[in-house]
């Protein structure tokens, strides 16, 4: 059991949660207070978030693993690539998990809008593909894309969606900051693996951008979440609850901008998702105040 937690890389879950929990709480600013949200409509979306990210991270692994791209690794280990599990039983778990997430979407469809199914299906297919298929996108620089639109935009707007059956301005505005923290943790983990994934061909944003400049990348990163706090006190001012996650951000910046490598990254991983994971909680607490 061991190791399908850590195939499922719970480091990873915080891009999950945050989404739902912001756009919930985006929701009951909109009606006027929680007691207008339809609660299991909210948490039937967690479970299709929390699903999709499992079901991600363990088609990475097949993927990766059967391409070989994962052979030579600094990071978390990969269950394919260690062969802690052979590949067919970590494609099967991240069917499973694409499974279980349009389980609990069908449902949240069933009671608003089929428009949802379309959404679904095309998050499904992202997840897959992002590195399976004969030419995933992963390897050619449009991860971030993949990880803003359906983890911060989707995620959010989405969860607003099921919960009033409306996506608000404030909604997207803050599903845009949860997303640029997600591409965050995306952008630690590309910038770990460029040595490594520049060899295998894996042309990820980080081996495009340089090393460098990648790190600029992230700094910015969480600096746009945190000026989007500012924009979305336009409509609620205790959004800006949020900056007080700011200090969280110093020790992270500081190991990128020190040019911190391989394996000196992985900390920084952890500490990005506890910042989301703060910066998420205080957001949501100002959207309900």
């Amino acid at each position: 059991m061991n190791r399908w937690i850590t195939g499922a890389r719970p480091r990873t879950l915080p891009a999950a949660v945050v989404p739902v929990a912001v756009g919930a709480a985006a929701a009951a600013a909109a009606v006027g207070g929680p007691t207008d949200v339809v609660w299991w409509r909210v948490g039937a979306a967690l479970v299709v978030s929390l699903m999709l990210q499992v079901g991600v991270n363990y088609a990475n692994d097949y993927s990766d693993g059967v391409r070989g791209t994962d052979d030579v690794r600094v990071g978390p280990t990969r269950l394919v690539a260690s062969g802690l599990a052979s590949p067919s039983a970590v494609k099967r778990a991240a069917l499973l998990s694409f499974g279980v997430a349009a389980v609990a979407g069908l449902t949240v469809a069933l009671s608003t809008s089929f428009v949802l199914l379309i959404v679904g299906v095309a998050a499904i297919a992202a997840g897959w593909f992002y590195t399976g298929g004969p030419k995933p996108y992963g390897y050619l620089g449009l991860g971030e894309v993949f990880v803003f639109v359906f983890f911060g935009l989707v995620a959010t707007g989405g969860t607003t969606y099921a919960a009033i059956e409306s996506v608000t301005a404030l909604s997207l505005v803050m599903g845009c900051a949860v997303g640029a923290l997600a591409c965050a943790l995306l952008v630690i983990n590309n910038l770990r693996d460029i040595p490594t994934d520049r060899e295998v061909g894996k042309k990820t944003l980080a081996v495009r951008l340089g090393d460098q400049r990648t790190r600029w990348f992230y700094v910015a990163l969480i600096g746009a979440a945190f000026a989007l706090c500012a924009v979305g006190a336009i409509w609620r001012v205790p959004v800006l609850l949020g900056l007080l996650a700011a200090p969280l951000a110093i020790r992270p910046i500081r190991s990128v901008l020190g040019d911190a490598a391989g394996g000196a990254l992985i900390p920084v991983l952890g500490e990005t998702g506890k910042l989301q994971l703060a910066w998420g909680l205080l957001v949501t607490v100002g959207l309900v105040l």
